[in-house]
């Protein structure tokens, strides 16, 4: 009887902050039509010739910043392996040696198919796919089950495969977040005025057209409300990383963090990104140095920034429950 692979993927990372990997890197996610949907007649000669010639240095520089030197690597890296480790621990506690744990990266190294491939070199004859959003996106889940499935184009003999859909919503995701917020705000001296629940943007046309990205943000927002046992002016939904020239999901999250120091006088306030399961340049540079900058030029005082869930073990846990929950049927 053939074993089960279970291969987790997160967005993707630079092998290097030089110009060339950055490069690199950037081509292949900004090519990608699902996160940029634009035509490629338009969109790529300005790709090429005008971002890809800049936008790698500065792009460098922000990961320098951020860099995990001693790994080598950038910190989703570093985080996405500890994570798989931890599940592959809980799994094989669960299941012996049935089920492989591996992770795989969208853009960048791993690839998506380099680890398909080694999963049914080890014997996987079936294949769970876990994209690490909570909550789900044309721009990541999807355009991660597209390169997932090319990948099954190169088999003559595709395995049997499931995708696990969007965990936005659980309450053990839920609490995990709660938990997280519960610590950090018992470690502060003085409360924050407001949680700011900073979410990855995505252009307001792709709600238009149907994308229910928007609406699970929201609820996950609520969700967690509820779970702390708040009332709604404690805490806010806001969008980050806007890119290009159209009008993308609001309230920006760097626009929005200044107005509540300069108009609402919250000066004390704490940003939690509940759409990434792992730190990343959006979390560790974008929000706690840009975000942080913006809050304090507008006359903020205190701003603490809640790292995302990475391995904490009620994160781990909750994953977990998520993929024994896939694998019925499939396994006892």
């Amino acid at each position: 009887m053939g074993r089960i692979g279970v291969l987790l993927a997160n967005l993707g990372t630079p092998d290097g902050t030089d110009y060339r990997s950055m490069r690199r890197y950037l081509n292949e996610f900004l090519s990608d039509r699902r996160v940029i949907d634009y035509s490629p007649f338009v969109w790529q000669p300005l790709l090429q010739l005008v971002i890809l010639s800049k936008r790698p240095f500065s792009s460098g520089a922000a990961y320098k910043s951020i860099w995990n030197e001693e790994a080598g690597e950038s910190p989703l890296a570093t985080i996405t392996k500890a994570q798989t480790a931890a599940i592959a621990g809980r799994m094989r506690a669960a299941f012996g040696d049935a089920v492989e744990v591996d992770y795989c990266m969208r853009y960048g190294n791993p690839s998506t198919i380099s680890k398909v491939e080694a999963l049914r070199a080890k014997g996987c004859t079936k294949i769970l796919f876990f994209p690490l959003y909570p909550q789900y996106a044309g721009a990541t889940t999807a355009t991660a089950c597209d390169q997932f499935f090319r990948a099954l184009m190169k088999d003559k003999w595709q395995p049997p495969v499931r995708t696990v859909p969007a965990y936005y919503d659980r309450p053990d995701y839920i609490d995990a977040l709660a938990r997280s917020v519960e610590r950090a705000y018992g470690a502060l001296e003085t409360k924050p005025d407001i949680l700011v629940c900073s979410y990855h943007g995505v252009p307001r046309r792709y709600l238009m057209e149907g994308d229910p990205y928007h609406c699970q943000c929201q609820k996950t927002t609520r969700l967690l409300k509820e779970r702390l046992g708040w009332d709604d002016f404690e805490i806010a939904t806001t969008f980050q990383s806007k890119f290009g020239p159209e009008e993308w999901l609001k309230p920006y999250t760097v626009e929005e963090v200044a107005r509540l120091a300069r108009e609402d006088g919250k000066r004390n306030i704490a940003v939690i990104a509940p759409a990434f399961s792992a730190d990343c340049i959006e979390t560790l540079e974008e929000i706690n140095e840009e975000i942080r900058e913006s809050f304090e030029e507008a006359g903020g005082e205190r701003f603490t920034y809640i790292p995302c869930l990475n391995d904490d073990d009620a994160h781990m846990d909750a994953l977990s429950n998520v993929i024994r929950d896939e694998l019925k049927g499939w396994i006892g």
